[in-house]
Protein backbone atom coordinates (compact mmCIF):
# COMPACT_ATOMS: atom_id res chain seq x y z
CA UNK A 1 0.00 0.00 0.00
CA UNK A 2 1.11 3.33 -0.94
CA UNK A 3 1.63 5.71 2.24
CA UNK A 4 -0.29 8.37 1.00
CA UNK A 5 -3.11 6.27 1.08
CA UNK A 6 -5.12 8.03 3.46
CA UNK A 7 -8.60 7.15 1.48
CA UNK A 8 -8.11 4.02 1.76
CA UNK A 9 -7.04 3.67 5.20
CA UNK A 10 -10.65 5.57 6.19
CA UNK A 11 -12.52 3.08 4.70
CA UNK A 12 -10.49 0.10 6.27
CA UNK A 13 -11.41 2.27 9.38
CA UNK A 14 -15.03 1.68 8.41
CA UNK A 15 -15.26 -2.05 7.51
CA UNK A 16 -13.60 -2.53 10.80
CA UNK A 17 -16.27 -0.31 12.38
CA UNK A 18 -14.00 1.89 14.50
CA UNK A 19 -13.82 6.27 13.24
CA UNK A 20 -10.03 6.96 14.42
CA UNK A 21 -9.30 10.19 16.16
CA UNK A 22 -5.80 9.27 14.98
CA UNK A 23 -5.20 7.68 11.92
CA UNK A 24 -1.48 7.21 12.18
CA UNK A 25 -2.24 4.58 14.86
CA UNK A 26 -4.19 2.13 11.83
CA UNK A 27 -1.49 2.97 9.76
CA UNK A 28 1.11 1.39 12.08
CA UNK A 29 -0.71 -1.54 12.77
CA UNK A 30 -0.52 -2.13 9.03
CA UNK A 31 3.42 -1.97 9.17
CA UNK A 32 5.05 -5.33 9.08
CA UNK A 33 8.56 -5.31 10.33
CA UNK A 34 9.94 -6.31 7.18
CA UNK A 35 8.61 -2.76 5.91
CA UNK A 36 10.03 -1.05 8.74
CA UNK A 37 13.32 -2.47 8.26
CA UNK A 38 13.43 -1.26 4.54
CA UNK A 39 12.00 2.25 6.05
CA UNK A 40 14.04 3.83 8.58
CA UNK A 41 12.28 5.30 11.44
CA UNK A 42 9.35 3.59 11.10
CA UNK A 43 7.65 1.60 13.94
CA UNK A 44 6.38 -1.79 13.14
CA UNK A 45 3.02 -3.35 14.66
CA UNK A 46 4.34 -5.74 17.04
CA UNK A 47 3.99 -3.79 20.64
CA UNK A 48 0.23 -3.15 18.96
CA UNK A 49 -0.03 -6.53 18.10
CA UNK A 50 0.78 -7.33 21.89
CA UNK A 51 -1.66 -5.23 23.16
CA UNK A 52 -4.49 -6.14 20.92
CA UNK A 53 -3.76 -10.05 21.89
CA UNK A 54 -4.22 -9.08 25.25
CA UNK A 55 -7.46 -6.80 24.72
CA UNK A 56 -8.52 -9.81 22.74
CA UNK A 57 -8.35 -12.39 25.22
CA UNK A 58 -10.06 -10.58 27.80
CA UNK A 59 -12.66 -9.13 25.57
CA UNK A 60 -13.87 -12.99 24.54
CA UNK A 61 -13.36 -14.48 28.31
CA UNK A 62 -15.80 -12.18 29.13
CA UNK A 63 -18.15 -12.54 26.06
CA UNK A 64 -17.55 -16.40 26.73
CA UNK A 65 -18.50 -16.28 30.39
CA UNK A 66 -21.70 -14.33 30.24
CA UNK A 67 -23.06 -15.36 26.78
CA UNK A 68 -22.29 -19.72 28.16
CA UNK A 69 -23.20 -19.62 31.56
CA UNK A 70 -24.10 -23.27 31.41
CA UNK A 71 -20.48 -24.47 30.24
CA UNK A 72 -17.85 -25.81 32.83
CA UNK A 73 -14.40 -23.84 32.89
CA UNK A 74 -12.69 -26.03 30.37
CA UNK A 75 -15.13 -25.78 27.76
CA UNK A 76 -14.59 -22.00 28.20
CA UNK A 77 -10.94 -22.25 27.22
CA UNK A 78 -11.76 -24.56 24.79
CA UNK A 79 -14.34 -22.16 22.97
CA UNK A 80 -12.15 -19.07 23.25
CA UNK A 81 -9.27 -21.20 21.88
CA UNK A 82 -11.08 -22.08 18.92
CA UNK A 83 -11.48 -18.37 18.20
CA UNK A 84 -8.36 -16.81 19.35
CA UNK A 85 -5.74 -18.65 17.04
CA UNK A 86 -3.55 -17.52 13.97
CA UNK A 87 -6.05 -19.59 11.94
CA UNK A 88 -9.45 -17.87 12.76
CA UNK A 89 -7.87 -14.58 13.33
CA UNK A 90 -6.84 -14.68 10.07
CA UNK A 91 -9.57 -15.67 8.61
CA UNK A 92 -11.31 -12.79 10.22
CA UNK A 93 -8.46 -10.76 8.76
CA UNK A 94 -9.64 -11.85 5.55
CA UNK A 95 -13.06 -11.19 6.38
CA UNK A 96 -12.09 -7.30 7.30
CA UNK A 97 -10.15 -7.28 3.63
CA UNK A 98 -6.58 -6.37 5.53
CA UNK A 99 -4.34 -7.76 3.29
CA UNK A 100 -4.09 -5.23 0.79
CA UNK A 101 -3.44 -2.69 3.33
CA UNK A 102 -0.65 -3.97 4.63
CA UNK A 103 2.55 -2.25 4.73
CA UNK A 104 5.46 -5.39 3.54
CA UNK A 105 9.24 -4.98 2.28
CA UNK A 106 9.52 -5.70 -1.07
CA UNK A 107 10.67 -9.72 -0.18
CA UNK A 108 7.71 -10.25 2.15
CA UNK A 109 5.52 -8.63 -0.37
CA UNK A 110 6.76 -11.11 -3.29
CA UNK A 111 6.03 -13.83 -1.13
CA UNK A 112 2.42 -13.76 -0.56
CA UNK A 113 3.05 -11.82 3.14
CA UNK A 114 -0.32 -10.47 2.66
CA UNK A 115 -2.25 -14.07 2.66
CA UNK A 116 0.23 -15.36 5.22
CA UNK A 117 -1.86 -16.12 8.25
CA UNK A 118 0.32 -15.50 10.57
CA UNK A 119 1.33 -12.19 9.33
CA UNK A 120 -2.96 -11.28 8.61
CA UNK A 121 -3.49 -12.89 12.63
CA UNK A 122 -1.02 -10.42 13.92
CA UNK A 123 -2.28 -7.51 12.14
CA UNK A 124 -6.14 -8.12 13.26
CA UNK A 125 -4.44 -8.07 16.83
CA UNK A 126 -2.35 -4.70 15.83
CA UNK A 127 -5.74 -3.39 14.65
CA UNK A 128 -7.29 -4.30 17.75
CA UNK A 129 -4.99 -2.80 19.49
CA UNK A 130 -4.52 0.38 18.08
CA UNK A 131 -8.51 0.34 18.04
CA UNK A 132 -8.32 0.11 21.89
CA UNK A 133 -5.57 3.07 22.62
CA UNK A 134 -7.79 5.32 20.15
CA UNK A 135 -11.21 4.94 21.44
CA UNK A 136 -10.54 2.44 24.51
CA UNK A 137 -12.52 -0.43 26.22
CA UNK A 138 -15.63 0.56 24.62
CA UNK A 139 -14.85 0.45 20.79
CA UNK A 140 -12.25 -2.53 21.41
CA UNK A 141 -14.98 -4.50 22.46
CA UNK A 142 -17.88 -3.73 20.15
CA UNK A 143 -14.67 -4.54 17.15
CA UNK A 144 -14.25 -7.81 18.67
CA UNK A 145 -18.01 -8.29 19.23
CA UNK A 146 -18.30 -7.95 15.60
CA UNK A 147 -15.77 -9.74 14.05
CA UNK A 148 -15.13 -12.35 16.73
CA UNK A 149 -17.97 -13.49 18.91
CA UNK A 150 -20.30 -14.95 16.20
CA UNK A 151 -18.23 -17.41 15.65
CA UNK A 152 -17.94 -18.46 19.21
CA UNK A 153 -21.49 -20.00 18.56
CA UNK A 154 -20.36 -22.14 15.80
CA UNK A 155 -17.57 -23.45 18.56
CA UNK A 156 -20.30 -24.28 21.06
CA UNK A 157 -21.74 -26.47 18.64
CA UNK A 158 -18.75 -28.47 17.73
CA UNK A 159 -17.70 -28.58 21.17
CA UNK A 160 -21.02 -30.01 21.72
CA UNK A 161 -20.68 -32.81 19.56
CA UNK A 162 -17.18 -33.50 20.37
CA UNK A 163 -17.17 -33.22 23.83
CA UNK A 164 -18.66 -36.62 24.73
CA UNK A 165 -16.42 -38.25 22.42
CA UNK A 166 -13.48 -36.77 24.25
CA UNK A 167 -14.63 -37.47 27.44
CA UNK A 168 -15.64 -41.03 26.82
CA UNK A 169 -11.78 -41.42 25.45
CA UNK A 170 -10.07 -40.06 29.02
CA UNK A 171 -12.44 -42.11 30.94
CA UNK A 172 -10.52 -44.93 28.63
CA UNK A 173 -7.69 -44.53 28.76
CA UNK A 174 -8.04 -43.49 33.25
CA UNK A 175 -9.44 -47.19 32.96
CA UNK A 176 -6.02 -48.63 30.59
CA UNK A 177 -8.54 -50.10 28.07
CA UNK A 178 -8.25 -49.15 24.22
CA UNK A 179 -9.00 -46.21 22.40
CA UNK A 180 -12.69 -46.36 21.73
CA UNK A 181 -13.65 -47.73 18.11
CA UNK A 182 -17.10 -46.03 16.41
CA UNK A 183 -19.22 -47.56 13.71
CA UNK A 184 -21.55 -45.72 11.71
CA UNK A 185 -24.37 -46.58 9.47
CA UNK A 186 -26.98 -44.59 7.61
CA UNK A 187 -30.33 -45.05 6.41
CA UNK A 188 -32.68 -42.98 4.06
CA UNK A 189 -32.64 -40.73 1.11
CA UNK A 190 -29.23 -38.27 0.40
CA UNK A 191 -31.83 -35.30 1.29
CA UNK A 192 -32.90 -37.01 4.55
CA UNK A 193 -30.29 -39.16 5.75
CA UNK A 194 -30.31 -40.76 9.48
CA UNK A 195 -27.20 -42.13 11.18
CA UNK A 196 -26.26 -44.85 14.12
CA UNK A 197 -23.48 -45.40 15.66
CA UNK A 198 -22.25 -48.10 17.89
CA UNK A 199 -18.90 -47.51 19.54
CA UNK A 200 -16.94 -49.98 21.24
CA UNK A 201 -14.02 -50.66 23.78
CA UNK A 202 -11.71 -53.44 23.55
CA UNK A 203 -14.36 -54.85 21.03
CA UNK A 204 -16.67 -54.77 23.55
CA UNK A 205 -19.89 -52.46 22.70
CA UNK A 206 -20.60 -50.10 25.12
CA UNK A 207 -22.78 -47.45 23.40
CA UNK A 208 -25.74 -46.71 20.45
CA UNK A 209 -26.56 -43.51 19.39
CA UNK A 210 -29.14 -42.08 16.21
CA UNK A 211 -28.24 -38.24 14.80
CA UNK A 212 -28.92 -36.36 11.89
CA UNK A 213 -25.43 -36.34 10.68
CA UNK A 214 -22.46 -38.89 11.71
CA UNK A 215 -20.96 -36.78 14.07
CA UNK A 216 -24.48 -36.01 16.17
CA UNK A 217 -24.65 -40.14 16.01
CA UNK A 218 -21.24 -40.65 17.35
CA UNK A 219 -21.72 -37.90 20.37
CA UNK A 220 -24.85 -39.77 21.25
CA UNK A 221 -23.33 -43.20 21.29
CA UNK A 222 -20.25 -41.95 23.49
CA UNK A 223 -22.64 -40.14 25.75
CA UNK A 224 -23.94 -43.80 26.25
CA UNK A 225 -20.45 -45.38 26.41
CA UNK A 226 -19.69 -42.67 29.08
CA UNK A 227 -22.34 -42.76 31.18
CA UNK A 228 -20.95 -46.49 31.20
CA UNK A 229 -17.60 -46.18 32.32
CA UNK A 230 -18.20 -43.73 35.18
Amino acid sequence: MPDNAAPDLAALAAIVGHEFSDPALLRRALAHRSWCAETPGERSNERLEFLGDAVLGWVIADIAFHQFDGLAEGLLTDIRKSVVNAIALAEIAEEIGIGPYLLLGKGEASAGGAEKPSILSDAFEAVLGAVYLDGGTESAYAMVKRWVAPRMSTSVDRLDQLDHKTQLQELAARAGRGAPIYNVTSTGPDHAKSFSATVSVDGDVLGEGDGRSKKAAEQSAAAVAAATLS
